[in-house]
Formats: structure tokens, C-alpha cells, sequence
């Protein structure tokens, strides 16, 4: 019996543990976005612009999430929902349903969207999916629309080459020859006097 009371006790803390982490929908001012948008010391941030009523949003999220996994030490995901923070219910809601849990979820905290829309990227418009990685030397990659396996590629790390097991999955075949050369230490053929 305490056993069975003890696995409820340990199901309901994990469950909380979970809602409360989904729940974390943290605003985004535009104050905040100078800091948010500096890059990482090491590796990169990619940022995934999204909406609630955007139709290829919850792909683009699935196949960035699945980057992230494949680089952890690399890669930081992070979601901003466009919408009001007030609308962090339904967002929640939507991320769980993409299998978002676990990475950062932010929302707008401004009444006018556009404004921190050109804050975070003076040349966007405003439409969504919006996906954009910064490198830690600063440097920053915007693209619009749902993300093709090209892009998706494209955001990769520089320093992150394809590993010849990913290679071969992927179809590729990586041919490495290894060469040896003997290596022979010869005596000083000069006398010693």
C-alpha cells in the first residue's frame, strides 16, 4: 500500500513539474529585445517567429526542435509567439500539441506588435513563420516561411560538419582511406670525435 501511495505521490509531482514548466510563457517587451537578441558566448540561438493562426508554423517548430536535439551543446531554441502574452493559455495549449515542451516559450507583453517586430528585425514584415539564428560572432540569418531541408542545412553551425554516420543515413557514402607512411629513425651517419 505505501508503495501505490508513493507512486501517486511521485505521478502527481512529475505531472505538476510538467504543467508548470509548459506554463513558463515568459513576456517579451521591448526592452528585453536588445538582450534577447545579443549573441550566445558559444553557440547559437535560433529564434522561431511564430503566430496562433499560422499554418506552417508547428512543422517549422517540429523540424528546429529536432535540430536542436540532434546539436544540444550548440543550438539554443528559443519560441516567441507573436500574440499577446495574454493569450498564454492557448499558446501553451499549441506548443504541447507541437511537442515544444521543454524550450523556451516567449510572448509579445506590447499592445503593438509591429513595434517589437522591428525590433527584433527591421526588415521583416511581420509575417509568420519567421525563423532567425544568430552567431556568436553576430552574425544572423532571417528566413520567412515554412524552412525546406536546403535551409535547414543552411542554419547549421559552421563548425558543425555531417558526421559520416549522418552522411550515410542521409544516402551520402564517406570513403575515408587512411594512409600510413613508415616512419624510420636513422642513426647520425657523422662520427663522433
Amino acid at each position: 500500500m505505501r508503495r501505490v501511495l508513493f507512486a501517486a505521490v511521485i505521478l502527481i509531482v512529475v505531472a505538476g513539474m510538467a504543467t508548470a514548466r509548459d506554463a513558463a510563457v515568459a513576456p517579451l517587451s521591448a526592452a528585453d529585445v536588445a538582450t534577447f537578441m545579443k549573441p550566445l558566448a558559444q553557440g547559437e540561438r535560433i529564434i522561431m517567429l511564430w503566430s496562433l493562426d499560422c499554418v506552417y508554423c508547428e512543422p517549422n517548430m517540429q523540424a528546429l526542435a529536432k535540430l536542436q536535439r540532434a546539436h544540444p551543446r550548440q543550438v539554443e531554441l528559443v519560441t516567441v509567439a507573436t500574440d499577446s502574452v495574454a493569450s498564454s493559455d492557448k499558446i501553451t495549449a499549441r506548443l504541447r500539441a507541437a511537442g515544444m515542451q521543454g524550450f523556451q516559450a516567449r510572448a509579445y507583453a506590447e499592445p503593438t506588435p509591429t513595434r517589437i517586430n522591428y525590433l527584433i528585425d527591421p526588415n521583416w514584415g511581420g509575417e509568420t513563420p519567421r525563423t532567425i539564428v544568430i552567431h556568436t560572432d553576430g552574425s544572423r540569418i532571417a528566413i520567412s516561411g515554412e524552412l525546406t531541408p536546403v535551409q535547414l542545412r543552411r542554419i547549421l553551425p559552421p563548425q558543425l560538419p555531417e558526421t559520416a554516420t549522418r552522411a550515410r543515413q542521409r544516402g551520402n557514402v564517406v570513403k575515408m582511406r587512411a594512409i600510413v607512411y613508415p616512419v624510420r629513425f636513422f642513426a647520425s651517419s657523422r662520427a663522433t670525435r
